[in-house]
């Protein structure tokens, strides 16, 4: 594969992360937990983040003992190609009905949400056709984008919360353990996918400026992300209740619905663009990644061209539920059990294979710093 031509620094690698795996708070991820946890909703993404330690440890271990070699090429060396080709394609085939059915969901909001009158059809095209414009673009050019936004963009919801905080009441946070203490360790561990993007990350780490880049800005990027969603998710508690939470899909676009600021009225179209754009860079970047991992399979020099063919594999299978805002999460929550166990085993096994190898004792030596 042929790589990018320059590399991204620390800033614009940890703004594109944070926003790739942050959004997440404006879809139907909380409505989610809400479903299982209740009241305890938002202790989740605090023990995810802690399940997520040990599985981004190791893959910054073992990626970081290889000079110029991705997540792919890690895999292909430690497992063999054949066993090594049968796991990539593992990831690639989670990692494509993720877009697919995560862009479905995003595609389902904006159309129910603000474009009523328009064909899903249409904002699905017109939204696939910037995701892959910016990919083809480049990561330099997705980093670039997500460190000029960034700003704006978390002040835009922090903005939000802090407004939102008007209709809030703390009550609705007891009993703070909801459904009991084994419950919600249990519910996390099983979703600890949601933060699988840390993982596929590791296919871009010879991309990164240095090895310290890498390493500094992945732990960076979760301890704000981790952050950012336990904040979201207590508003959206205090907000709704878990009752309400349970039967709103869209939690974020119903809280800046009730936002009122004196006789300002449609509210929501303020902060709307903010969302839109964090959008257009979260799957700007999982086109990218999907691409590169196809590439590598696939022996694909110039996988950045993949990027379109991608998306429009993408919308013709994001149009297929007939009923999209039940069928998603269904199928969201059954990828999030299957994803889990990859996502945290792996990278350990990557470790042990590493270890036994004898190739992490080399590297100090290997690691372009």
């Amino acid at each position: 594969m042929e790589q990018s031509k320059g590399k991204m620094g620390i800033r614009e690698y940890v703004a594109t992360v944070i926003l790739v795996v942050g959004v997440k708070l404006s879809d139907d991820t909380p409505a989610i937990f809400a479903y299982f946890l209740k009241n305890a909703l938002w202790m989740a993404p605090i023990l995810i983040g802690l399940l997520s330690i040990i599985p981004i440890y190791f893959m910054l271990k073992v990626i970081t003992a290889y000079k110029n070699k991705n997540l792919h090429d890690v895999i292909l060396h430690l497992f063999g190609r054949y066993i090594g080709n049968i796991l990539s394609c593992i990831l690639l085939l989670g990692g494509l009905i993720a877009l697919i059915l995560d862009s479905a969901v995003y595609v389902d909001i904006i159309g129910t949400m603000y474009f009523t009158e328009t064909p899903i059809l249409l904002i699905y095209i017109v939204f696939m056709a910037v995701c892959a414009y910016s990919a083809k673009k480049g990561l330099e050019h997705i980093g670039s984008v997500s460190w000029l936004v960034l700003f704006y963009i978390k002040i835009s919801l922090l903005i939000a919360l802090i407004l939102a905080l008007q209709e809030s009441r703390a009550a609705h946070t007891f009993p703070i353990l909801g459904p009991g203490p084994w419950e919600v360790v249990k519910r996390s561990s099983t979703h600890v996918s949601i933060f699988a993007e840390f993982f596929y990350i590791g296919l871009i780490a010879p991309y990164i400026a240095t090895v310290k880049a890498f390493k500094k800005g992945t732990w960076i990027a979760l301890i704000i992300v981790v952050t950012e969603i336990t904040i979201s998710f207590l508003v959206y508690l205090f907000v709704f209740d878990f009752e309400g939470l349970r039967y709103l899909d869209y939690p974020y676009q119903e809280l800046i619905r009730l936002i009122r600021l004196g006789f300002i009225t449609n509210i929501e179209t303020f902060f709307f663009p903010f969302w839109i754009i964090a959008s257009f860079i979260r799957f700007s970047m999982y086109l990218y990644l999907i691409s590169i991992l196809f590439g590598g399979i696939f022996n694909i020099k110039n996988f950045e061209y993949l990027a379109p063919i991608i998306a429009t594999i993408t919308v013709i299978f994001g149009m297929a539920p007939e009923a999209p805002t039940f069928t998603l999460f269904k199928m969201r929550e059954i990828l999030q059990n299957l994803m889990s166990p990859i996502f945290v085993f792996v990278p350990c096994l990557m470790w042990i294979l590493a270890k036994l190898r004898g190739d992490l004792k080399y590297e100090k030596t290997s690691q372009n710093k």
